[in-house]
């Protein structure tokens, strides 16, 4: 194997928090009590839909979120969502075609706006210029104007937005990102090398060295963070990017389903990240290619962390096993599902 070559700034030396093996700093306990502070976290009842620039003004959009399905369109350049069944005959929106921003149902041609029809409603949505949300009010939940968002870069940026639909609880996503001891081992297509150098309650900061190409290695200090139940942020704190952020958000749709919608927006103070800006469409499928390989992996970790919760051991010894490692991670993310599905 060729030594690694790291390219970039050079950081200044950083001690590790534990010099043990990753298996051994990666302690289900710890990570489960990190993930119980954070999915006490208010999140305002808002839920990601998908990147801001998918949704458009010609055809509604359909999309499932706790359950129900709803429909997002623009209406001269603003959001609107709304549930997916037509108050005429209950025929759905899905696809239907805007007209004068008006929803138009495909069935009998009854036109919906922004002053509903009945118990149809339209519901309150936030554009925050990357990702399109909207808000649903559930029971026990205090609602907010608008979503908690964490602090990004200004511009000049370069953004991607993924989504992926993963067979598994929103804490899952989250116990996944809280989970850094994974990384090297998990994904080594990607990470060359990764210690924790800095853990709180409320955070993690790692030393990361990126796979850029063959040897070539760009090593970062990163720091994750949850602001919201529903989501968790990585922020790069020192080296090639200063700035930049990965917002990684678990919208439910379903009891067991889950979409992962994950926003990079990469910022540099390098003079030649200007330059790069007229090439913003070809490097955003770059950024969600990257960000997609890393997910199947994940995404997998997150639906194993489901079936170990859920499923019936086939041993003593799994069973066991089971128990002992991942009872208070199987804890937290069982109370955010029953919290999420009880009855109004």
């Amino acid at each position: 194997m060729l030594p690694l070559v790291f390219i970039g700034r050079a950081l200044p030396p950083r001690e590790s928090t534990s010099s043990r093996p990753d298996w051994a700093q990666a302690d289900p306990a710890r990570i489960a009590r990190m993930l119980q502070r954070a999915l006490a976290r208010p999140t305002g009842g808002w839920y990601v839909l998908d990147a801001t620039d998918r949704i458009g003004e010609r055809r509604a959009r359909g999309f499932l979120v706790e359950g129900l399905r709803l429909v997002a369109w623009r209406r001269d350049g603003q959001l609107w969502a709304a549930p997916a069944s037509c108050p005429h005959m209950g025929a759905s929106l899905e696809g239907a075609c805007v007209q004068g921003g008006r929803l138009v149902c495909p069935w009998h041609g009854l036109r919906l706006g922004p002053e509903g029809r009945g118990n149809w409603k339209p519901l309150p949505t936030h554009d925050d210029g990357v990702l399109a949300w909207v808000r649903l009010d559930q029971p026990g939940e205090v609602s907010s104007d608008r979503p908690v968002l964490p602090s990004r870069p200004a511009s000049p940026t370069l953004i991607g937005v993924i989504r992926r639909d993963a067979r598994c609880a929103p804490a899952d996503v989250i116990a996944n990102r809280l989970d850094p001891w994974h990384g090297v081992h998990f994904h080594p297509h990607s990470f060359a090398r990764l210690r924790v150098v800095d853990e709180a309650d409320d955070h993690i900061t790692v030393r990361v060295a990126y796979r850029a190409l063959g040897p070539l290695v760009v090593e970062v200090d990163a720091r994750f963070e949850t602001p919201s139940a529903r989501c968790i942020v990585m922020t790069i704190e020192r080296g090639e990017g200063e700035g930049s952020v990965v917002e990684t958000h678990a919208t439910p749709l379903e009891p067991g389903r889950t979409a992962i919608v994950e926003a990079t927006i990469a910022t540099s103070d390098r003079p030649g990240f200007r330059l790069l800006q007229p090439l913003r469409a070809l490097l955003r499928r770059f950024i969600e290619k990257r960000a997609e390989r890393l997910w199947i992996d994940d995404a997998a970790y997150c639906e194993r962390l489901a079936y170990l919760r859920t499923a019936r051991p086939k041993s003593s010894a799994e069973a066991s096993h089971s128990q002992d490692a991942h009872h208070g991670i199987g804890r937290a993310a069982d109370h955010d599902e029953r919290e999420r599905t009880a009855p109004a």
